[in-house]
């Protein structure tokens, strides 16, 4: 069982599945463990700690392609539609390929994944569930996320965060509002805290209130109530226009009333419905910041413009995406204890079982046998659903 981490070929992208510290352990479980040459680096893991650990180096990605069974990647084709496609000829059939793939964003690029006969597992399809939760790759990188957030929109903003008493006066503590507390949400109040702002978030969601407020942050609460607010899996489901169109009039007062607004809003699968407007952009004060963390499913504000930073009536707005590459070391650090536990997960008696009674192994199993069998993703694209599959 050789596992094997390709370096990330996405523009910018700094991250690596995998880092020196979790090599002993898979190690130990009997796999073997393939990096390509200089993958780690940019996260600040140069070749030698993965040697010390226990890892191989390979010469480049074709060598990792052709030894591995097992290819982890961060960033996979689906999730990276800029040079992921050149992966596909170097996949094979019944090879194993885990990493973040997009599975709800194009039918034909999950096709083309699965033409390749490649069993795929997308880690986005984790269950939310007490036994997955150290597999949650998600989770982690939307707490990267959320935390990067509040520094870029800090380092932005004309004012300082914090109260301060001086000589020359009382400096007022900037706002911030946070629309949208999952868990990218949730890590932006602590760290809005943590420099002193004063935090407010809103969320459709009635149970959030109790998070936001456990981390000194004011719930906002609109008149308004959401049907469904959230499915089985704990993430928010999407509503009819007509509740958007009032959640943005209630809204709008409190947009006007804050110096940052960071926007998590994000249905899987979906186009991020539009939260704060054109209108309610004009209404901040000149100087006032919106970090859009929704940016690459469209955005939560109707002036984002995606992977850029664009100034709209006076108002900066930060589009920008892969926002977890900024910080790369912290961030792979997490992921790759995320995939780690998740490849223990599948090996039983140092041997790869893939048992699809297991909750965790049917969720997140996306390809096999060159067919789409997952069925969450088949039920979104339409698909006929497949007959049952058993254990390999």
């Amino acid at each position: 069982m050789i596992i094997g981490v390709p370096r990330e070929s996405y523009p910018g992208e700094r991250r690596v599945a995998l880092v020196p510290m979790v090599i002993p352990s898979l190690v130990k479980a009997g796999f073997e463990v393939l990096i390509e040459a200089g993958a780690g680096v940019e996260a600040g893991y140069p070749d030698a700690h993965y040697v010390e650990k226990g890892a191989k180096i390979a010469p480049d990605r074709a060598a990792v392609f052709s030894a591995a069974g097992i290819i982890v990647q961060v960033l996979c084709y689906g999730s990276n539609d800029v040079t992921g496609k050149a992966d596909l000829p170097l996949l094979r059939r019944d090879q194993l390929l885990v990493g973040f793939l997009r599975p709800l964003g194009s039918l034909d690029i999950v096709q083309q994944i699965a033409a390749t006969g490649v069993t795929s597992f997308s880690v986005e399809l984790m269950p939310r569930t007490t036994r997955a939760q150290s597999m949650d790759a998600l989770s982690s990188m939307a707490t990267i996320c959320g935390y990067k957030a509040v520094l870029l929109a800090a380092d932005t903003l004309p004012r300082i965060f914090p109260m301060l008493t001086t000589a020359a006066g009382t400096i007022t503590p900037a706002r911030v509002l946070v629309i949208g507390a999952g868990v990218a949400g949730l890590q932006a109040i602590a760290t809005a805290r943590r420099l002193g702002a004063v935090a407010s978030a809103y969320d459709l969601r009635p149970a959030a209130k109790e998070q936001v407020q456990s981390l000194g942050g004011r719930f906002v609460e609109l008149p308004i109530e959401a049907k469904d607010a959230q499915d089985a899996r704990g993430y928010a489901r999407a509503q009819d226009e007509s509740f958007y169109n009032r959640q943005r009039e209630l809204l709008g007062r409190v947009v006007a009333e804050s110096d940052v607004v960071i926007t998590a809003a994000v249905i899987p699968g979906k186009k991020s419905p539009v939260l704060v407007t054109a209108a309610m952009v004009q209404g901040m004060a000149p100087g006032s910041v919106i970090l859009d963390l929704a940016a690459e499913r469209g955005g939560n504000c109707e002036l984002t413009v995606p992977g850029e930073v664009v100034m709209r009536h006076g108002v900066t707005i930060i589009g920008r995406i892969n926002m977890a590459s900024g910080v790369p070391y912290h961030a792979s650090q997490m992921y790759a204890r995320n995939v780690s536990a998740f490849l223990l997960h599948l090996v039983k008696d140092g041997k790869l079982q893939l048992n699809l009674q297991d909750e965790i192994v049917r969720e997140t199993l996306l390809t096999r046998g060159g067919e789409v069998v997952n069925a969450r993703v088949r039920e979104s694209y339409a698909l006929p659903a497949l007959a049952p599959q058993g254990a390999a």
